[in-house]
């Protein structure tokens, strides 16, 4: 176990195992237990651990270009842009970090695209309520929960909610000073809510007259995640913004956003830049990802697993068990216990799981599980829920 003396900042409650390899789609610790894992660290490692296509890539990058900033352009870079914009059907990509840069970025692009457009006052973004779009200020901001919205004052100006599945309340909102709308296709850590697919078209539709851009965060449903390359692709539209980050790198950090051609040339050397965004090494890897992931067949295959994970639960018949939600291996099942209860059952037995909430187990298994892992960690789940239901 870690030390919780250890000199890390206090703002994370570890659980009690100590991770030290991994191999597939199983784990372990510093005393050889075997975990399996259904969190993919968070959604990001697609290709599980130890992928033997994404280590070889990684260490060829690393070991001929690691580093070379934004200043230059580089191959991997290129690779990747060309892959992205080809399999999205978008026009321009920007590399970032992370999903929370990716979304400041979304928003830097559509108030620009307004400012260039409509002058200074239409600048305000929508969002849903229980969404969650990252850590930085402005997307703390973004983020339609009133718990993210403290101790950090001031927060930037420029953000609306809007109850989701909600045509009435979403048009209540729209003032002549909005210029976009944010939204998560499903929204995982306000507690994996898919959004209503007619209430998505009809808000694509109003803002496609009003000129309002529409964002999808696809920061933890996107790449392969919900059985779809996005997860916006199971409502029939097309967005004008797309943000992505963590499965796609398979492990290390890369994110960024995607515009379609009318936002193509809004932003111009100098409006916007990162030093790290496209990193040769992580590129690299993410190309690994995209060329294993993003096919028909694997993603059926994910389609496939994510309702046998939901099939086997429903038969339980629990008590317990209020609802299971989700697309693909993005996955909630709301129960009527306290999550972390649930989380550390399923952990003392060897398997890995998150929560959404209070009340909400997350499943994000690495996006090759087998079926002998992924019927293990159902069966333990399926245990583990049955015990804390009898106490």
């Amino acid at each position: 176990m870690i030390n919780n003396s250890n000199p890390l900042m206090n703002t994370y409650s570890y659980l009690p195992v100590n991770l030290v390899k991994g191999n597939k789609c199983k784990l372990y610790d510093n005393n050889n237990k075997e975990y399996i894992d259904f969190t993919s660290g968070i959604g990001v490692n697609s290709l599980g651990y130890n992928h033997t296509a994404w280590i070889e890539a990684v260490k060829v990058s690393a070991s001929t270009l690691h580093h070379i900033s934004n200043l230059f352009l580089n191959e991997n870079t290129l690779k990747l842009a060309n892959k992205l914009t080809s399999l999205s059907k978008m026009d321009k990509v920007f590399f970032s970090n992370s999903g929370a840069e990716a979304n400041e970025g979304a928003i830097k692009l559509a108030r620009k695209y307004s400012f260039d457009k409509y002058g200074f006052d239409r600048n305000k973004i929508l969002t849903l309520k229980q969404s969650f779009h990252g850590r930085t200020l402005a997307t703390l901001k973004a983020t339609g929960q009133d718990k993210f919205h403290n101790y950090f004052f001031p927060f930037p100006d420029g953000f609306d909610y809007v109850e989701a599945n909600n045509i009435d309340n979403f048009k209540s909102k729209l003032t002549n000073n909005v210029c976009a709308i944010l939204m998560e296709s499903i929204q995982g850590e306000g507690g994996v809510f898919p959004l209503d697919n007619i209430f998505v078209q009809e808000v694509v539709e109003i803002c496609n007259k009003k000129d309002i851009l529409v964002i999808f965060d696809e920061v933890q449903c996107g790449i392969g995640r919900t059985g779809k390359l996005f997860g916006f692709n199971h409502f029939n539209i097309n967005p004008d913004i797309i943000t992505f980050a963590k499965g796609i790198g398979g492990g290390l950090p890369i994110g960024g956003f995607l515009c379609n051609k009318k936002l193509s040339t809004v932003l111009n050397p100098g409006d916007h830049g990162t030093t790290y965004g496209g990193n040769p090494v992580a590129c690299s890897a993410a190309l690994v990802v995209l060329d294993t992931i993003c096919n028909d067949e694997i993603y059926r295959e994910i389609s496939k697993k994510g309702e046998l994970i939901k099939k086997s639960l429903e038969a339980l018949n629990s008590p317990v068990i209020k609802e299971i939600r989700g697309h693909g291996l993005m996955i909630g099942i709301e129960t009527t216990l306290e999550s972390s209860l649930i989380q550390r059952e399923a952990l003392s037995k060897g398997l890995l799981t998150l929560t959404a909430g209070k009340n909400v187990i997350r499943l994000l298994p690495p996006l090759i599980i087998d079926y002998e892992d992924l019927s293990k960690g159902i069966e333990i789940l399926s245990n583990s829920i049955n015990k804390l239901s009898k106490n």
